[in-house]
């Protein structure tokens, strides 16, 4: 039986199940939709099994089913191929990440992932993502927040960076992926995507109906490292 849950004061909907995930299309103002979940196992041990990591390292089956684990790491590591497989069969193209941090963008209009922003693709499409280990992701209502092209002062400061003819400036700011990113308002609420709820959240493109999920991922705390699923 399909059920379904919304949060009026924001733009989360909640399912019980997998299929309801996938399946239930966004509809008004609801953006993101999360299937709530207390998940079993030692993620952590997952990580502290892997002998060589980069800043970002990505696991695939092969990788996982090497690992030597205790019972709880492997009930983890059921999960994690589990997950893979629902999102696989579904035609989504999930990759696992263990991230230790992200490329940082240290100029006046940070584009890296640290920043609110939107995904945006050519064809219709979400996003779906699971935080397994670590700081989760957070998103933030579209109405508590501004696009940064239109801050007066940021405008001016991409207006001198362009430095071309003015039909070329909005092609611009696409281009360079600047439209894609926001400011949070004063006294802005963002919502933590929380460990182990996998999330689908709305991407801009030409046939959705409804506005893309701002999200941003969290800056990452000394030694306490990711596990990201994401497609």
């Amino acid at each position: 039986m399909k059920h379904t849950s919304q949060t009026p004061e924001n733009q989360v909907q909640f399912v019980s199940n997998f299929q309801d995930l996938v399946s239930t299309p966004f509809e008004g103002r609801f953006n993101a939709m999360c299937w709530k979940r207390e998940l079993f196992g030692d993620f952590s041990e997952i990580i502290h099994a892997l002998s060589v990591l980069d800043n970002i390292t990505e696991l695939n089956h092969t990788d996982l089913n090497k690992l030597q684990l205790s019972e709880n790491g492997k009930l983890a590591r059921d999960i994690l191929i589990n997950d893979w497989n629902l999102l696989s069969a579904y035609g989504a193209s999930p990759v696992l990440n263990v991230i230790q941090s992200y490329e940082s963008d240290t100029s006046f209009f940070s584009t890296d992932v640290y920043s609110y922003h939107v995904d945006r693709s050519p064809v219709p499409t979400d996003t779906f993502l699971s935080t397994y280990h670590g700081m989760p992701s957070d998103i933030l209502p579209n109405a508590q927040a501004e696009q940064k092209i239109y801050i007066p002062e940021i405008r001016e400061k991409l207006k001198e960076l362009y430095d071309g003819e003015e039909e070329g400036f909005g092609t611009f700011l696409s281009e360079y992926y600047y439209d894609l990113h926001y400011a949070p308002k004063a006294n802005a609420m963002p919502i933590s995507l929380g460990q182990g709820n996998l999330w689908k959240i709305a991407v801009d493109h030409p046939e959705s109906t409804v506005p893309p999920c701002l999200h941003r991922a969290p800056r990452e705390i000394d030694g306490q490292k990711r596990l990201l699923l994401i497609c």
